[in-house]
């Protein structure tokens, strides 16, 4: 019974109350003890709801936050994934390349082997029943990483035996090549004149590539 003799109490304070007095603030001492336990729960819900929101807000702006770096790292986790996949197959390729590289330098002359290369020429030449008019090194052409060995050679005989030396030529263990060559009948001879350019390459060496540093102004 006193249960619902208060009920019916505050029930008739709220229904006697004017809410058009909640704008003034001024009058809030005045306000039936209801309406301020109500106005107050209410800005408890706010204030909780409030809250929330805000703390959902950062959640969500943390979740994205890992969610962007998970991503980052699963990439950069395929991606080095692939990597190691090729690896191996990588350093097969890097080894291949260096015997290449090395079967190149075996196969170019060093300074002191340009003279037996020389005689190398000259003995293809006389092999292939060529007669030799002029066989003779021209001055060194210095590149940015070889140095370029230029020999001039003149030598008569005829189409066959020409053929028969520029293939010998290109055969030799050495890497030699042939450039501006040329044939023409010779006066009261039945032989053809050939004028080539053979030329050979060496590798820089570090003393030449000093020198060159050093002779830039």
């Amino acid at each position: 019974m006193k249960v619902s003799t208060k009920a019916t109490a505050l029930i008739r304070e709220l229904q006697s109350f004017d809410w058009n007095n909640l704008g003034d603030i001024e009058s809030i001492g005045v306000w039936p003890g209801v309406v301020k336990m109500v106005i107050a729960v209410a800005l408890f819900v706010v204030c909780l709801g409030a809250g929330f929101w805000f703390d959902i807000r950062s959640l969500q702006a943390e979740l994205t936050r890992w969610q962007t770096e998970e991503s980052t790292l699963r990439s950069e986790l395929e991606q080095k994934s692939v990597l190691a996949a090729n690896l191996e197959e990588y350093k097969a390729q890097t080894v291949q390349m260096e015997e290449e590289f090395a079967e190149l330098l075996r196969q170019l002359p060093s300074q002191t082997e340009v003279p037996d290369l020389v005689d190398d020429v000259t003995e293809t030449g006389l092999g292939s029943s060529l007669t030799f008019s002029r066989i003779e090194l021209d001055p060194e052409v210095a590149q940015e990483f070889y140095i370029e060995q230029p020999i001039q050679i003149e030598v008569l005989g005829n189409y066959h035996d020409f053929g028969t030396f520029v293939s010998g030529v290109a055969a030799l263990p050495r890497i030699v090549t042939l450039h501006d060559f040329a044939i023409e009948a010779v006066n009261n001879r039945s032989a053809l004149q050939m004028t080539i350019t053979a030329k050979t390459y060496r590798y820089r060496t570090e003393v030449e590539n000093a020198e060159d540093v050093n002779a830039t102004p």
